[in-house]
């Protein structure tokens, strides 16, 4: 009776909400942004027509403010929050990789649990933390850099043109188009294909959940059970 008594209880799902409003809102304003840097760019360098060259630079301008303020608000958020913690890689990353390089495609069970302060496997962690802020910080210089160009061309004459900075720019750009790909597909890898898209719509999730988790959950997300 006792050892029945001590005995942890087995875990269970429990629907739980995963991502806050707020990052919801970033995450899909965020997306919607790149898209239209992504559109008034190709126009810009002729890709695509339609649209007027002045108008897609008006527009490409605008947009890469936007996305700026977004990124500065975002950061000063999860430094607040403390939801910086998310991106900290965690767990054993080659796992991950050897599950979505052989056995997401043998039904073999994924080696990570998601949960409201795990929301991202290691692979994901690293994957953000490394590739979308130094290429972030890349697009961010060199599209600066490239708008302010007649404030700097002189004193760097020699050292630093504009084809250079276009360069950077536009293969940040296609690296940054490429990681959008990437994480279109690795969403269809969910549950189902919309499964993914649907938690980032609403915000909530059915995860597995123990005693410990829903301590967890309840002292610092009073709001979070479904």
């Amino acid at each position: 009776m006792t050892d029945m008594a001590l005995a942890p209880a087995a875990p269970h799902m429990q629907r739980v909400m995963i991502y806050s409003r707020y990052e919801r809102f970033w995450h899909w304003t965020q997306a919607a942004l790149i898209i239209v840097l992504a559109f008034s760019g190709f126009v810009i360098h002729g890709a695509v027509g339609g649209v007027p060259f002045a108008t897609a630079v008006k527009v490409h301008a605008f947009a890469a403010l936007a996305l700026i303020a977004l990124w500065v608000f975002t950061i000063f958020w999860h430094v607040v929050t403390g939801e910086w913690r998310q991106f900290v890689p965690h767990g054993d990353i080659f796992k991950v990789m050897k599950f979505y390089a052989f056995g997401i495609f043998s039904g073999a069970p994924a080696p990570y649990r998601k949960s409201p302060w795990r929301k991202q496997n290691p692979l994901q962690a690293l994957t953000y933390l490394t590739f979308v802020v130094l290429n972030g910080l890349g697009l961010w210089v060199s599209g600066i850099a490239y708008f302010t160009y007649p404030l700097w061309a002189k004193a760097l004459a020699g050292t630093l043109d504009l084809p250079q900075v276009a360069f950077v720019h536009t293969a940040c750009a296609f690296l940054m188009v490429t990681f959008v790909i990437i994480h279109v597909y690795m969403i269809t890898t969910g549950k189902t294909p919309g499964h993914d898209i649907r938690v980032m719509l609403s915000g909530y999730d059915t995860v597995e959940m123990d005693p410990v988790d829903e301590a967890y959950l309840k002292a610092h997300h009073e709001k979070g059970l479904g």
